[in-house]
């Protein structure tokens, strides 16, 4: 139980809030009145002591992945110096529900703590995730594609367009373009983010190419070779310019029709002389009539079979 603080602690407190980074980034976003019903009104947007299993975490938490080593060392962290930066959450009927502070909660379950140290604030259901997102963004706890699957969250449910989004997280609107790119990759290649088998930057390189398969292996490729970002965006531009090039030679359903009769006439023409024939044809119906012969007495033979022919 932690001791009785002194004015200037509560001073210290009061300033310390979440940081200047969220209080800034959204200020009072959608700030009810605050009430608090088992809580005493001069404790509500204030530090107060909570029991820990009173606490429940945020049900639309964009973070889906709590790292098991790193909570560890956080819970180590807590039991020497406490929770240095108070939870935020939200009265729900006889429990509060976690606004920002998900892994610090997480934590002081491991350390063994009964209480916590929070805020308890009332925001609009709308402005709750959006305030978890951007504690997330801000303490970088978030995976590429669980931050990418936030903007897009974001957007549908709130109907937000890219500028606005990147207005509410203080980030570009290109940043937030290019975060949601990765969501075009196919599915191991974005748990192969997830696990830190290839870089943000490496996602990035394969969007183009869109066969998921060939994207997969070629994500494979990037890790088992350990691939450079540089390396891979190269590679990939290679493979397509390879598949371009490909494209461009492949020949028209036409064309393909009109070398068949070509070959038939090749093969007509090699029976009748009993030598290699080859047609090269060129443009508006020209070409010429290659005939192979190996010897003085086949070219003869083959003049007296094309003289008795007339």
């Amino acid at each position: 139980m932690r001791e009785k603080e002194s004015e200037t602690d509560k001073m210290t407190v009061k300033r310390r809030g979440l940081g200047a980074g969220l209080d800034n980034l959204i200020p009072d976003i959608g700030l009810e009145n605050e009430k608090e019903q088992n809580v005493e009104q001069e404790n509500v947007s204030r530090e107060t002591l909570i029991p820990v299993n009173d606490i429940d975490p945020n049900r639309g938490q964009p973070r889906s992945r709590f790292d098991e080593d790193s909570l560890q060392e956080l819970a180590d962290s807590i039991k020497q110096y406490g929770i240095i930066e108070p939870l935020i959450v939200q009265k729900k009927d006889k429990r509060f529900e976690i606004i920002a502070g998900e892994r610090r909660w997480r934590a002081a379950k491991i350390a063994g703590l009964k209480e916590i140290p929070v805020i308890v604030k009332e925001y609009a259901e709308h402005d709750i995730f959006t305030i978890a997102l951007i504690e997330n963004i801000q303490r970088k706890d978030l995976n590429p594609i669980e931050e990418a699957a936030a903007y897009q969250r974001l957007i549908q449910e709130q109907n937000l367009k890219q500028d606005e989004v990147a207005e509410k997280v203080a980030k570009s609107r290109t940043a937030i373009t290019n975060s949601m790119r990765l969501l075009k990759l196919d599915q191991r290649v974005q748990q192969m983010l997830i696990d830190e088998m290839i870089s943000e930057g490496h996602g990035r390189a394969l969007i183009p190419i869109e066969d998921k398969e060939e994207q997969f292996l070629f994500a494979m490729k990037v890790f088992d070779e350990k691939l450079s970002v540089r390396e891979t965006e190269k590679l990939v531009k290679k493979l397509l310019e390879s598949k371009k090039d490909e494209l461009e030679k492949k020949p028209e359903p036409e064309e393909k029709n009109i070398s068949f009769i070509y070959k038939g006439l090749e093969e007509k023409l090699k029976q009748s002389l009993g030598t290699k024939v080859e047609i090269k044809t060129k443009a508006n119906n020209t070409g010429k009539i290659e005939i192979e012969y190996y010897s003085m007495e086949e070219l003869e033979r083959l003049v007296e079979l094309m003289d008795s022919a007339k």
